[in-house]
């Protein structure tokens, strides 16, 4: 879904309606990030899920701490919103290598993902013009793949033999670098071939009155937010 722009052609950003809110969903977010990587280990005995649970922190805070940087020397503002993307883009980039990266690389691996995160916004909003309201590609999509590559580039060999370049070996990067090609192309084909049957037989749009009433009046009779 391409979005709208403005007449001289920058993205028309729709900002979300209580910042407050986003914040509290974020922290909510984080806060179930240390069940959902530690928990997945599905052993509180193993003593890798205290090295999980750091790793994890470490990547959402310097993510965090990345963007707001960033944001702050680029506009002179310490936007709260890319905080919040900076913090969840570390989690997701952490995700996949929490077990098996010391607490050092965690940290260069939530800074990375900030850098990408902004990298990919930019690139989404502006070049490409793609409606993406709430960067989830850039977010989850761009540092899922960069989460994967990360296991091949920083695991120490600690936790299950895995050893990636940090430690000499190039063998695990190669798996993973053949494991994104994967995804990409099975995720690519299921989602044109959902999305085209879709838009044969629903649609994938509604029509312009409705975007621009909101589609709550159109399908409920009633606004969330009538005071927008």
């Amino acid at each position: 879904m391409y979005c709208s722009v403005d007449d001289d052609g920058s993205p028309n950003v729709i900002h979300g309606h209580n910042l407050l809110y986003i914040v509290i969903g974020t922290l909510t977010l984080i806060f179930g990030w240390f069940g959902f990587n530690a928990g997945s280990t599905l052993a509180v005995t193993d003593l890798r899920v205290s090295i999980i649970a750091v790793n994890t922190f470490l990547a959402a805070a310097s993510g965090a701490v990345t963007l707001l940087y960033l944001s702050f020397r680029i506009t002179k503002k310490s936007d709260i919103i890319m905080t919040c993307n900076g913090a969840l883009a570390g989690c997701v980039a952490i995700t996949a290598s929490g077990a098996y990266v010391p607490p050092w690389a965690a940290i260069i691996i939530g800074i990375v993902a900030a850098l990408i995160t902004r990298i990919s916004l930019y690139t989404i909003e502006t070049k490409l013009k793609i409606d993406d309201p709430v960067g989830a590609v850039s977010v989850h999509g761009a540092n899922g793949l960069w989460g994967l590559l990360s296991v091949g580039i920083f695991s120490d060999g600690t936790y299950g033999g895995v050893k990636g370049l940090i430690v000499g070996s190039g063998w695990q990067l190669l798996a993973q670098f053949i494991s994104c090609i994967t995804l990409i192309a099975w995720c690519f084909s299921v989602g044109f071939l959902f999305f085209f049957v879709l838009k044969r037989t629903v649609g994938l749009r509604v029509p312009v009155n409705v975007e621009r009433s909101g589609i709550d009046v159109y399908e409920h009779g009633t606004s969330c937010y009538p005071g927008m």
